[in-house]
């Protein structure tokens, strides 16, 4: 399709003239087939929620067709409204546009929905199983168009993927804002969650998915290169010679397929488990897993071969977790580092699948017996537990990954608690992610050149290097290891192949180093040498976006784990401090109900303007996390919020006093 053709496509927004049916396609990988959760009475406010979106005289055609995909998909996607164009991060240029931030805004959500990059692309979903960009084609669309016709004096407001519409604003509003699944608490279990998305009236859209931010497995593998890396530094087997290490988990359809190469980039051998053939055979495509064997005693002979020759490598097992684990605790192998990244925020509907099915049998099951489906996977999360506890006795570290594994394992009944009531294992973020990297500010900061050209990906990992170079040399001992890891990270980043849509990067830095990268590639736009506008971001998976008591906040311990005002504050803060656009979640990588979390993205176009949207909201966007981290009396915090304060004079922070723990103890 040429690029007019493209462009006329997007304008026209939900076509007038009904486009034929499109065919299913089974080469595609699909969502699973969603329970059946809705009354009579709720199908039909379905269908009527369906059909709002377009005129009367389409309702005949379309009535019965949506009816067909509620019955068998569990959903109604408006499948025949998928576009016949390819959606891909095109350069900004390509998408039509009256405002340089809403083009920013297309390239994102479009990447989003690539192919090469979404779980499941025709059900819009990009992650996680049920991490959607939009519930239906209809508002994809819709839109789109918005996008493509509104001005800098106008803001999209989008709530759970509906477009709400264009409203009167100013150019120092946010373009857009989104909201997804914000449900009223006592109205956020899972199946509440089934009932509304089934309706068509909220989703989940995961943490990045529904904000645009997305940027393939990439978007972790730092973070979980950080986390096998140290790992492997705190913990020794206690049969440990010397050589590499092996590391054993699971997961390979979203986020989690970073794992593979975060395993090779961190020294080790690793094997992940994925009963997906498809997302396995798709990483091991994208060069993300060096190899695939379906058998797991296979997979456990050739990783010890590569411990053998003391070389990184990757192994996808194409099989159950389970069966991994079982046969590595039967066989005492020594592991010396275990963890699990499957997608158990969401256990019942993909997330996990149970031992004892192949993968057909268990997405039938799922939706047609789901209290069976449920009982299977439960078993199977005890079984999990049994055989990693027993490989623990032996001396494995594990820990949690933030999928909420320990979470579901002790409602699961696993043998997951210890003496004191609490998890037996750490997370990830209370062993690692929390001390080292959160409370120094240290988060996943992100980039995308929109130019859509890998030379100005290199040129902006340049950039970013002599930057942290700088810091570096006159930073506090505190974070030298970080900078310095980091360093190295973005030195090799081109080397190690990891774009995967959209021409990105992901850097773990802290306010400082977000701030002085940002402000050194705007300059870099201003003086043209980067050929177009670069857009910001993070994961919410950070410093201060998200409020998560068993992941992202997990590490504090002063009773406000399971409070969001830190979510809620970051995501207002960022909007009138400069942000292109704002989102807020319920749901997130944990669970729906289960955490908070805002996120953002931001254009820099080369302008002064940039550069003061840029310090003001970039400041703001770690060290409120900072400071409640401080407030939580994490020493680290303490340390950074007090810096932060030295090198900002109008920033005045509330800091704790410190108990005497004898004179506390003496009164109970």
């Amino acid at each position: 399709m040429d690029i007019h053709t493209f462009q006329n496509a997007v304008l026209q927004g939900i076509p007038d003239i009904l486009p034929g049916p499109k065919p299913f396609d089974p080469a595609v990988n699909h969502a699973p087939k969603r329970k059946d959760i809705l009354s009579t009475e709720e199908k039909k406010l379905a269908l009527s929620n369906a059909l709002r979106y377009f005129p009367q005289k389409h309702h005949a055609v379309l009535a019965p067709e949506f009816a067909d995909e509620l019955k068998r998909f569990g959903r109604i996607y408006m499948y025949r409204f998928r576009p016949d164009y390819r959606i891909f991060a095109r350069d900004i240029e390509s998408f039509p546009h009256k405002s340089k931030q809403a083009a920013a805004i297309m390239l994102m959500l479009s990447n989003n929905l690539d192919d090469a990059v979404a779980q499941h692309p025709h059900e819009l979903i990009t992650y996680g199983g049920n991490g959607a960009v939009f519930q239906n084609w209809a508002q994809y669309l819709l839109t789109m168009q918005y996008l493509a016709t509104m001005t800098n004096e106008q803001t999209l407001v989008l709530y759970s993927g509906h477009p709400m519409g264009l409203f009167p604003s100013h150019s120092g509003a946010p373009r857009v804002v989104v909201t997804n699944g914000m449900v009223i608490p006592n109205y956020s279990k899972p199946d509440d969650w089934e009932r509304m998305n089934a309706l068509g009236v909220s989703q989940y859209g995961q943490m990045t998915a529904g904000s645009f931010m997305y940027i393939g497995p990439q978007g972790i593998v730092h973070g979980t290169t950080i986390t096998v890396l140290n790992a492997s530094r705190m913990k020794q087997h206690p049969n440990y010679k010397g050589g590499i290490k092996l590391f054993v988990t699971s997961g390979l359809g979203g986020m989690s397929g970073a794992q593979p190469k975060a395993g090779n980039i961190a020294g080790v051998v690793s094997i992940t488990a994925e009963i997906n053939p498809k997302a396995a055979w798709k990483r091991h495509s994208q060069g993300w897993v060096d190899e695939v064997i379906d058998d797991a005693g296979k997979a456990i002979d050739t990783a010890l071969e590569w411990q053998q020759k003391n070389t990184p490598h990757s192994i996808a097992y194409l099989g159950n977790i389970v069966d991994l684990w079982e046969q590595l605790a039967e066989r005492q192998i020594d592991v010396d580092m275990g963890s699990d990244q499957t997608s158990l925020h969401n256990p019942w509907a993909g997330g996990y699948y149970p031992a004892g099915l192949s993968y057909e049998e268990a997405n039938e099951m799922m939706a047609g017996n789901p209290e069976q489906f449920r009982e299977l996977v439960k078993a199977s999360l005890r079984r999990q537990v049994n055989a990693i506890n027993k490989l623990t006795a032996r001396g494995m570290y594990f820990f949690d990954y933030g999928n909420a594994f320990l979470l579901e394992s002790s409602r699961a009944g696993a043998d997951i608690m210890n003496k004191r009531g609490t998890f037996r294992y750490p997370s990830y973020v209370q062993d690692i992610m929390g001390p080292m990297c959160f409370d120094y500010g240290f988060g996943p900061f992100r980039w995308v050149c929109t130019s859509s050209d890998p030379a100005d990906l290199e040129t902006t990992d340049r950039i970013a290097c002599e930057v942290l170079e700088h810091i570096a040399a006159g930073a506090p001992d505190e974070i030298r290891q970080q900078l310095s890891d980091n360093i190295h990270w973005i030195r090799e980043a081109g080397n190690n192949k990891m774009v995967v849509g959209s021409q990105a990067r992901i850097l773990y830095a802290d306010a400082q180093g977000r701030i002085e990268i940002a402000s050194a590639f705007n300059k870099a736009i201003r003086e043209g040498k980067l050929k177009g506008p670069v857009v910001l971001g993070r994961d919410h998976h950070d410093v201060s976006g998200t409020d998560s008591p068993f992941r992202e906040t997990s590490n504090i311990y002063d009773g406000s784990a399971f409070t969001a005002d830190m979510a809620i504050h970051n995501v207002i803060g960022d909007s009138f401090r400069g942000a292109t656009w704002v989102s807020i979640h319920n749901g997130g990588g944990v669970g729906w109900g289960e955490v908070i979390n805002g996120g953002f993205g931001m254009l820099l176009d080369g302008s002064q303007e940039a550069d003061n949207r840029l310090r003001m909201m970039l400041h703001w966007d770690v060290n409120n996390g900072i400071a409640r981290r401080s407030w939580a009396r994490n020493k680290e915090a303490v340390f950074a919020i007090k810096r932060a304060m030295e090198a900002e004079p109008r920033l005045k922070v509330t800091l704790p006093n410190l108990a005497d723990d004898a004179l506390i103890n003496s009164l109970f």
